[in-house]
């Protein structure tokens, strides 16, 4: 079985089907340079996932687990054009905060855009996410 934090990414991956302007272009771990023709689509990433110790019972460790959501978009004014698709996408993040039961919360943390040159100007806005959920000790499945 996977790791609960592999089932809480897949789970997100999963709520942010429909987002706004972005179809079925939702990727896990995607190395490959977008296209413009993929543009725009998201790409779901942990950044880190930190435990401690649960101090009403030893057998539990609490996790807060770094999650970040990527929005690519190709256009003049990227920071725009993604604005409705960052709209969407938190609207969905949040909307279900124990992701079906995987977590305890979902709260939004930092959002930041950066602007890169290409055949036609691409954006970046990174949107990140802390999710809090809980692992028996010794097996990180469940």
């Amino acid at each position: 079985m996977a790791s609960k934090r592999e089932q809480i990414l897949t789970k997100i991956v999963s709520n942010l089907a429909g987002t706004t302007g972005v179809g079925d272009r939702i990727y896990r771990n995607r190395i490959e340079p977008m296209t413009r023709e993929e543009s725009p689509s998201l790409v779901v990433e942990f950044l880190t996932d930190d435990p401690t110790t649960n101090s009403a019972t030893y057998q539990k460790l609490d996790w807060k687990l770094r999650v970040r959501v990527v929005v690519i978009v190709r256009s003049s004014t990227p920071d725009t054009t993604g604005d409705a698709t960052v709209e969407s996408l938190h609207t969905k993040m949040v909307s279900d905060p124990t992701l079906g039961g995987l977590s305890i919360d979902v709260r939004p943390s930092t959002v930041s855009f950066d602007v890169f040159e290409a055949d036609q100007p691409a954006g970046v806005i990174t949107c990140d996410y802390e999710v809090d959920y809980r692992s028996s000790y010794n097996d990180l499945s469940t």
